[in-house]
């Protein structure tokens, strides 16, 4: 045998020693994430911001569906660090998931390998810092599974892909807005709206000089899938782009049927693809605009981002007004009937070529119905806290539910989760939802709070089934859609208002529903939903706790110390290392006897 052909046998070997993790047969994506402090000044203040690889905001990772994920994450901060993904399914494997509740953080210097499928999924989705206010200062990035080439588009191939996050922003520290709620404090009104990380163009005196702007450059006659992604603390964002049609085309993974807007909310945590053309005479650039909704416009007049559309052949700069919001001060309907208007494109195929409307929620017989209201902060046993239904979850030093469940721990959580409003004294505790596995649940989100609230539920998507003002009746199932709801991970629910959800249990684990805005989750609006098949004796329905999984809590007596990153690079956990060394000395005794 030639030297050569020894040596792509032994590299062969070698890549499925490393790859023992992956499902067989499908492609593995590789990525390292750094996340580290850099000094930035997106709003013309220089303030310390969470970086990526250097980077702010952070790179987007680009897969492909049923593709295995490896990302090691090196946690550079000086405190500890978990990064979770918002609507990636996670499927079997809710170890990966990156909330306190299903992970122990990352310590300051260490890192952590987060191992996972993007099994059945496309679309658009971000990464994003999970635990002590970082999302605040940064830490995120885009994350887009595009469709296999045998599966096709429910439109014509785009010429172009932009990838665009926004956001509201403080130019305060996140420790110190962190320290704020802690002392029972408001946040404020943000200092401004960020558009990829940069601050507004400046289209009138109301933005100081000095401030660098996000422009999209863009040729004539071209159509491009546009990703928006809301990765801000709390506010809900008007996107829009001047003089351009935004034809809707998938939500949170889910296609659905192709209508045109001027303008579109995007809630704090949602993320959307818009087709657009760029079908406009060149006479200027064009303004892209995100601006706060719900709000006091006086006060607020500041926020708002603005980034710049260039044509390839474009002649002058934008200018004038920037292009109105929708105005609905007197007429609350306008918001909640463009929620509604979202529709499943039930003819396109998803991530399988099977049409996405062929699973008939609206005729499965539900199996458990949850009513969780939430109500502005109040102070609970000496702190100001946030609840669902009269609990406040209780996070500091948690061990992890299903790691809790594994070393048989007891006290760590309680299966006493309310399934209605407690007519009692709110209180803190570890109260987690117990359900059965293959159950079909309602949960209607209850907004009793004074600011419009994203929900978000991990593991799963969702289907939007009803959305309305005032509270939820046993009548209100009357008006819910059962043909074409669309299905998400993400949705609103309007202060005053109830958001109905629907949701298959097929995905065994303990799964985080939460709040999305920043400081409602901080100060212990969620709670976990634990799901165990308890004839799943082969492990068929959850993958065992990964061979890297930290310990923290009542088992942080288990985890073995790794070394800190070296100021020159990444280490390698010692495992990994020994491992590591063994396939050199036996790449050596290989290359000896050739």
């Amino acid at each position: 045998m030639s030297l050569s052909c020894t040596l792509l046998l032994f590299l062969f070997h070698i890549g499925l020693l490393l790859c023992g993790f992956c499902f067989a047969g499908d492609p593995t994506a590789s990525y390292e994430l750094e996340f580290s402090y850099i000094t930035a000044s997106p709003l013309g203040v220089p303030q310390q911001v969470i970086a990526v690889n250097g980077k702010f905001p952070g790179p987007t990772l680009n897969v492909t569906t049923n593709y295995n994920v490896v990302v090691n994450v090196k946690n550079r901060l000086d405190e500890s660090l978990l990064i979770t993904w918002p609507g990636i399914e996670m499927r079997r494997s809710s170890w990966q998931d990156g909330v306190l509740g299903t992970n122990c953080p990352i310590p300051s210097k260490w890192n952590w390998t987060y191992h996972f499928q993007v099994k059945d999924q496309i679309g658009s989705y971000h990464y994003v810092p999970s635990t002590n206010f970082q999302r605040a200062a940064g830490g995120f990035g885009g994350f887009v599974v595009t469709n296999r080439k045998v599966i096709a588009l429910p439109f014509d191939t785009p010429d172009g892909d932009i990838v665009i996050t926004i956001g509201d922003w403080y130019t305060r520290n996140h420790s110190d807005l962190r320290a704020s709620l802690d002392n029972g404090e408001e946040l404020g009104t943000p200092d401004g709206v960020l558009i990829n990380g940069k601050g507004p163009f400046k289209y009138s005196s109301v933005v100081p000089d000095g401030i660098n702007h996000t422009t999209l450059n863009v040729d004539p006659g071209k159509t491009y899938r546009i990703r928006v992604i809301n990765v801000g603390v709390s506010t809900c964002l008007n996107f829009r782009i001047q003089s351009h049609n935004l034809l809707l085309a998938e939500a949170e993974g889910h296609y659905t049927s192709q209508q045109n807007y001027t303008s579109f909310d995007i809630h704090v945590g949602q993320s959307y693809s818009f087709l657009v053309t760029m079908d406009q005479n060149a006479s200027s650039d064009f303004y892209v605009v995100a601006s706060p909704r719900f709000v006091n416009e006086s006060v607020w007049q500041r926020v708002t981002g603005v980034a710049i559309l260039h044509y390839s052949n474009s002649k002058g700069h934008a200018s004038g007004p920037l292009p109105d919001a929708p105005n609905d001060v007197y007429d609350r309907s306008f918001a909640l009937n463009q929620a509604m208007s979202i529709r499943m494109n039930n003819s396109a195929s998803g991530a399988r070529p099977n049409p996405q409307g062929s699973f008939h929620y609206g005729s499965i017989n539900v199996t458990n119905t949850y009513v969780l209201r939430s109500a502005p902060p109040i102070m609970i046993n000496g702190t100001r806290r946030a609840s669902f239904n009269g609990v406040s979850f209780a996070n500091p030093k948690i061990t992890p539910v299903r790691l809790a469940d594994s070393h048989n721990v007891k006290g760590a959580y309680k299966l006493n989760f309310p399934k209605t409003p407690l007519d009692e004294p709110p209180r803190i505790a570890r109260s987690i939802i117990n359900e059965t596995y293959k159950g079909f649940v309602e949960i209607i989100l209850q907004n009793n709070d004074t600011v419009v609230q994203s929900f978000h539920m991990d593991g799963y998507s969702f289907f939007v089934v009803g959305m309305a003002y005032g509270n939820w009746t046993e009548d209100s199932r009357g008006s819910y859609n059962r043909w074409d709801a669309i299905s998400r991970s993400t949705t609103q629910v309007f202060p005053g208002g109830w958001t109905a959800i629907l949701v298959y249990l097929d995905n065994v684990g303990a799964w985080n529903l939460r709040t999305v805005n920043l400081d409602r989750w901080y100060l212990g609006q969620e709670t976990y939903i634990r799901i165990v098949n308890p004839e799943d004796h082969e492990q068929k329905t959850e993958l065992p706790m990964p061979d890297n999984a930290l310990f923290c809590g009542a088992l942080g007596h288990l985890q073995r110390p790794q070394k800190q990153l070296s100021s020159a690079g990444s280490t390698i956990q010692e495992q990994s290392k020994s491992s590591y060394l063994m396939m050199l000395a036996f790449a050596a005794v290989v290359y000896m006897m050739i």
